[in-house]
């Protein structure tokens, strides 16, 4: 069994680095600046929390105060990031609402809009916000990474490198190599992307913590893929000693673990995770191997999530959902249904990977076909997808 998580809301951390900061369902949208949210997980001394309080009480005095609206939504962002909670995607909406349905707004908010819109997984409209605000200001660094993100997304590998380079003389020469190196580790280049990370990684001895997450984490996906499982280990393991807090490595590890078989090592990492969908995801199907009590619990619970989803009309996590179906519910069916619809809307390795277990375990070798073609005409060197073709390959046409 093994589950799968997203890689480009992690990617788009570039964009924040560029920017120097330091950093899903459906978002909600508050009607007046008394409404509560939601009481968040900060205590009221916590530094967090001051720093929020206070920007919103300096955004609320002044609401077209752009700087400030940008800076707040920007921090929910990273908060989103961080915690793995999309309900901080509202709230960064939200800063922005007096510009959110303008057409063509300050580009500052087009590009954070484009940013709260792929997390949302509304690419359509965050490329059109993009390639406006370049448009308008074609040396913006943070608009071309979150296009080379996309690219990225959308498996269109030639245009998210063509997008990277328009990075040189915008960003430092680490990001510019690391946005290259990602492309590089998707289509056929995984060695030398690997290579490139590594000598990076080395020589930067006073590059900045998050910066140093950032690698670390390309470093552990990449050998996991190429199979040095001993070197992905020791990468995931420095970065969590970073103590910074990254839901996408979190998710990322407790896949690697899953994968290895080391169910009680995921339940021990995520702990006291269950606000973030992605990491209790995880955490429950690491309690279902270990035949835990709590797996029935957490099971109810992700049922409820994708129930309340599907009455809103939220279709942002059917990879997730396809999952749930296959190794939750054994509904095979189904599960090939919300796979196949995912891979309509993007082709990341991991909807990939949903489409070839969902046929898989469906016996419909057809099925497969998409996925099979992009493997070929991407060249990914990935271990895991080596085993599942290979069975695929045995089935029945």
């Amino acid at each position: 069994m093994c589950v799968h998580i997203k890689l480009f809301a992690h990617l788009f951390l570039i964009s924040l680095l560029i920017q120097g900061s330091i950093v899903s369902s459906s978002p909600f949208i508050p009607t007046a600046d008394s409404e509560v949210l939601e009481h968040l997980p900060f205590k009221a001394s916590d530094p967090t929390t001051r720093e929020l309080r206070s920007l919103r009480q300096e955004l609320s005095a002044n609401p077209l105060d752009l700087d400030k609206a940008i800076t707040l939504a920007k921090r929910y962002y990273q908060l989103a990031l961080a915690d793995g909670d999309p309900r901080f995607i509202g709230y960064a909406q939200a800063a922005l609402g007096p510009w959110w349905e303008q057409t063509e707004p300050p580009v500052a908010v087009m590009v954070q809009r484009a940013t709260l819109r792929q997390y949302s997984h509304d690419f359509d409209r965050a490329l059109v916000d993009l390639k406006l605000a370049i448009k308008l200001e074609p040396y913006n660094g943070t608009a071309w990474s979150l296009l080379a993100a996309i690219s990225m997304v959308q498996a269109d590998y030639v245009t998210a490198r063509q997008d990277c380079e328009k990075l040189q003389g915008l960003a430092s020469s680490l990001i510019v190599i690391a946005c290259e190196a990602t492309v590089d580790s998707l289509s056929g280049n995984a060695l030398q992307a690997y290579n490139t990370l590594q000598k990076t990684y080395t020589a930067s001895v006073s590059m900045p913590p998050r910066e140093k997450l950032w690698v670390l984490t390309r470093l552990a996906e990449i050998s996991d893929r190429l199979g040095h499982v001993d070197e992905a280990d020791s990468y995931f393991q420095k970065a969590l000693k970073l103590n910074i807090p990254d839901a996408y490595l979190l998710a990322v590890y407790a896949e690697f673990l899953l994968d290895e078989n080391r169910n009680a090592h995921v339940v021990e990492l995520l702990k006291e995770k269950e606000r973030s969908d992605i990491l209790l995801m995880r955490l429950a199907l690491a309690e279902k191997a270990l035949n835990l009590p709590k797996a029935k619990e957490h099971e109810a619970v992700i049922k409820a999530r994708f129930d309340a989803a599907r009455m809103r009309g939220d279709k942002l996590h059917i990879q997730d959902e396809s999952r749930f179906n296959l190794y939750f519910l054994n509904n095979t069916k189904e599960a090939l249904r919300l796979a196949q619809e995912n891979w309509r809307g993007q082709h990341e390795p991991s909807d990939a990977r949903m489409l070839l277990e969902a046929a898989l375990a469906a016996k419909d070798k057809a099925a497969a076909q998409p996925a099979l073609d992009w493997l070929n005409q991407s060249h990914i060197e990935d271990r895991h997808f080596q085993k599942l073709v290979k069975r695929i390959q045995e089935l029945k046409s």
